[in-house]
């Protein structure tokens, strides 16, 4: 099981921007969640090790660490020549592409509906990417979209209710938003189509599941990986 952060962060180690300090109830995995970020490259970005391991006051770097900075026996010197600084300056390297989405780490995931009817809508999050607001019954059974492994339980992220995320591999996390009940804990193996939580009351007071596929830390559209119906 992911550790779960057991004390409160330090009031007096305020964070920086582009920074977050680890709270209680924080896992890496519901860290870069919040942030939409994957959480490999969190931890790697802050080197925290596989099992993934954080403690509450830690501060974590939410983006990958910058270039060294240019050091003073790099700069031209007052008494260049004439000729040196006559010298065209050399071309800039080509800017790096945007990261391109990874090939998903072992078999794809056969994907399927977390509940088994009601009315799906295609929402679009604050923070951009993509998920569904799914209509039911309070009560109503919410199954794993495809097999994998329990990473995040609990209602600490603003927004989502009670939330389970599960890992399915190194490249596609799912989640479900606005539970009513949880029946599966952290470090759980799930199955595909296995009952791991019951529907809630969404924002609006009404029975819903909100529904997400993350792919590298991104929300995806879940319509075009989840089957027709």
């Amino acid at each position: 099981m992911i550790a779960l952060a057991l004390l409160a962060g330090c009031a007096s180690n305020p964070e920086r921007a582009g920074t977050y300090i680890v709270k209680r109830g924080d896992t890496l995995y519901s860290i870069a969640f919040r942030h939409k970020l994957d959480y490999k490259d969190l931890a790697r970005w802050n080197r925290i090790g596989r099992d993934y391991v954080i403690y509450p006051g830690q501060t974590l770097r939410l983006s990958a660490p910058g270039g060294s900075a240019r050091t003073a026996s790099s700069a031209p010197k007052a008494g260049a020549s004439a000729s040196r600084r006559a010298t065209p300056p050399k071309a800039r390297p080509t800017p790096t592409a945007p990261r391109r989405p990874a090939i998903p780490s072992g078999p794809p995931v056969k994907w399927q509906w977390p509940v088994s009817n009601g009315t799906a809508t295609l929402t679009s999050r604050p923070n951009g990417g993509n998920g569904l607001m799914i209509v039911g019954q309070l009560g109503q059974d919410v199954r794993a979209a495809g097999p994998g492994r329990v990473v995040y339980t609990g209602s600490g992220l603003l927004g989502y209710g009670q939330l389970i995320i599960v890992k399915h591999n190194e490249t596609y996390l799912s989640a479900y938003g606005h539970l009513q009940s949880v029946l599966t804990a952290e470090g759980d193996a799930v199955t595909a189509g296995q009952r791991i939580a019951t529907m809630g009351n969404g924002p609006q007071g009404s029975p819903q599941l909100y529904f997400e596929i993350r792919i590298n830390g991104t929300p995806g559209n879940p319509l075009t990986l989840l089957p027709q119906r």
